[in-house]
């Protein structure tokens, strides 16, 4: 009786186990069955969500993250480059000929002046001009005399004094003629002219118009000032502890204070040799490369200056995502379609014919991929691969932390 009891408990016994292995398999089916069903570190996306992130594909760019110089300063141009006009002699404004911001030429006309002394100024020179014919002609005569032995020494030589005080004279007011732009052969011909025209003395922007029609311009009375802004240059300040690293020919990369979205490149051309006590700085003078019609000087001006030229591959911290102790990044993958096509039919979506099949042919898989993260600058991050991607591969750049909220919520979703 007692084996028939122990007998049947050995059975019941291996009854419940095989019953509960049989579950555990049952289960470990379901779990198997169910990792197949979606693929790992990877994120699905439509056309209609890519555009809501408004998401932005790129590759890496090549930036020197190794050793950087904070500085900021402004934009300036050099005193050769900055034209203050006058008037050689006063007179009373009759045009004015530009507006404030206007680009002008060496030469152009900017304001005409009138005044009664140009008048008297030229009737001056057609008379210095006719002394002068008559004083060379009486120095010639008396020259011939004194040299046949007829003439006086003395009236030779005051002949010859007449003459050159005469061509002193005229030489002078045709200078004067010439820096008012008059021409002394018009003047020599008759045509007196009661105005003078003002005119630009370099190429640039006019960026002050000091005077106003109808008021008096003294000669030393400021009427424009001109700046040639394409030979723009970028100012910075050294801090005294970063002076040793700076080198002519360095690279700096700055921003503009109304353009922050925007990045400018310039080169070192000249270290400033005084030290400033006050902020314990020095200048350094840089070339901007590239365009700079966009840029005006006096304008503020932040950026960080390379001090060596190792380059290393970057990618913008939005790109990068962290997972405890790893990071990665997400790359399209074109070889995922049918997959991408799958998923969307797993979740319910329905394809019609027409527009809706069109929609699933844009479905884009992005794939996480680890890398390892280095020196940290300006928005941008170094990143070495663990391992190698193709040519072309193209890189989310700007919002791999949602790629990554939504691949946890699809992994989520697959366990329940």
């Amino acid at each position: 009786m007692k084996t028939k009891i122990i007998i049947s408990f050995a059975l019941i016994i291996s009854t419940v186990i095989l019953s509960c292995n049989s579950g555990n398999n049952s289960k470990n089916e379901k779990t198997e069955e169910h990792e197949e069903h979606g693929q790992k570190g990877v994120v699905f996306l439509n056309e209609n969500q890519i555009k809501a992130l408004d998401l932005k594909l790129g590759s890496f760019e090549m930036r020197n993250l190794t050793t950087v110089v904070k500085t900021n300063g402004q934009l300036a141009v050099s005193p050769s480059d900055i034209a203050e006009v006058t008037a050689i002699m006063g007179g009373n404004v009759k045009y004015i000929k530009v507006f404030h911001g206007d680009k002008v030429k060496r030469g152009q006309v900017l304001a005409v002046l009138e005044h009664p002394d140009y008048i008297t100024l030229q009737e001056d020179f057609v008379e210095k001009a006719n002394n002068l014919k008559f004083a060379e002609q009486e120095y010639k005569r008396q020259k011939e005399l004194f040299e046949n032995n007829v003439g006086a020494g003395k009236d030779y030589q005051k002949a010859k004094a007449n003459y050159n005080t005469a061509k002193a004279k005229y030489e002078g007011l045709k200078s004067r003629l010439r820096l008012l732009n008059i021409s002394h052969e018009t003047v020599m011909k008759g045509e007196i002219t009661s105005s003078v025209n003002i005119v630009s003395p370099i190429n640039g922007f006019v960026n002050e118009i000091f005077i106003r029609r109808g008021t008096y311009a003294g000669a030393q009375t400021k009427l424009f000032e001109i700046t040639n802004n394409d030979a723009i240059h970028a100012d910075f300040l050294i801090y005294e502890k970063d002076v040793h690293l700076v080198k002519k020919g360095q690279k700096v990369h700055f921003t503009v204070s109304n353009k922050p979205e925007k990045e400018f490149t310039a080169t070192v051309f000249a270290i400033g040799k005084e030290f400033d006590p006050n902020i314990r700085a020095v200048n350094i003078h840089t070339k901007i490369n590239g365009d700079v019609s966009e840029l005006i000087p006096g304008m503020y001006i932040s950026g960080h200056l390379h001090t060596d030229k190792r380059l290393t591959k970057t990618l913008p911290d939005g790109a990068i995502v962290s997972e405890g102790t790893k990071s990665y990044i997400f790359i399209l993958d074109k070889t995922a379609r049918d997959e991408a096509h799958e998923h969307e039919d797993e979740h319910g979506h329905e394809h019609e014919k027409d527009e809706d099949s069109e929609k699933s042919q844009s479905v884009k898989t992005f794939k996480m991929t680890e890398v390892i993260t280095g020196q940290k600058d300006d928005g941008y991050t170094e990143i070495t691969l663990i391992n190698p991607l193709p040519e072309n591969t193209e890189i989310v750049l700007n919002v791999a932390y949602y790629l990554l909220a939504d691949m946890k919520k699809e992994e989520t979703e697959h366990k329940h």
